[in-house]
C-alpha cells in the first residue's frame, strides 16, 4: 500500500498541558485519556470529537502534578483547548489542567514546553484551622491534610 501525499496527510498540532491535583492522586496515562475523550464527546458530541481527534502522547504524573503532550488536528486547536478545559476529574481524583502552549511538532512542544522542572513536593507541619496538621508543600503551595481530605492553601493561610 502507498503511502498518501504530503499534501494529502492529516496535519496536527501538539497542546502541551500542565496538570496539577492534591499529591495522593494516583493517574495513568489511559485514565486520563478516557477523561479527554469523554469530555470533547460530552462538549461536541461524536462527529465535533472525531473531527478533534484528540490523542494523548506523552504523560509524567507523580506527586500531585504532572504534564502531558494531546495530539490534536491542525483546524481543531481551539476546540481541543476547550475540551481539555472541561476536564475537571480523572478516575474520581479532581484534577487542574492548564495548556502551557501549542506547537506543529512534537519536538517543538517538548523544547518550548515541556519537562520543566516542577517545584520539589516536601512533606512539611504546618498551622491551619487553629491545629497542627500535616502538609505537602509545593512552592508557595500548601496541600493540608485535613480530616476528609486535602485542603489547597498557600504560605500566607498557613
Amino acid at each position: 500500500m502507498k503511502h498518501l501525499p504530503k499534501h494529502l496527510r492529516p496535519r496536527w498540532r501538539y497542546l502541551a498541558v500542565g496538570l496539577e491535583a492534591w499529591p495522593d492522586a494516583d493517574l495513568s496515562q489511559g485514565e486520563f485519556q478516557r477523561s479527554v475523550w469523554f469530555a470533547a464527546q460530552n462538549l461536541y458530541g461524536d462527529a465535533g470529537s472525531a473531527d478533534a481527534d484528540l490523542r494523548v502522547l506523552q504523560f509524567a504524573f507523580a506527586d500531585g502534578s504532572g504534564e502531558a503532550l494531546v495530539r490534536v488536528r491542525h483546524g481543531e486547536v481551539e476546540r481541543g483547548r476547550a475540551a481539555l478545559a472541561c476536564v475537571d476529574e480523572v478516575r474520581g481524583d479532581p484534577v487542574r489542567l492548564a495548556v502551557r502552549g501549542v506547537s506543529g511538532t512534537i519536538r517543538a512542544a517538548e523544547e518550548k514546553y515541556l519537562g520543566r522542572p516542577g517545584e520539589p513536593a516536601a512533606e512539611a507541619t504546618v498551622a491551619f484551622a487553629g491545629d497542627t496538621r500535616p502538609a505537602v508543600r509545593r512552592g508557595d503551595l500548601v496541600d493540608v491534610d485535613a480530616e476528609d481530605g486535602y485542603v489547597g492553601a498557600t504560605d500566607r493561610d498557613c
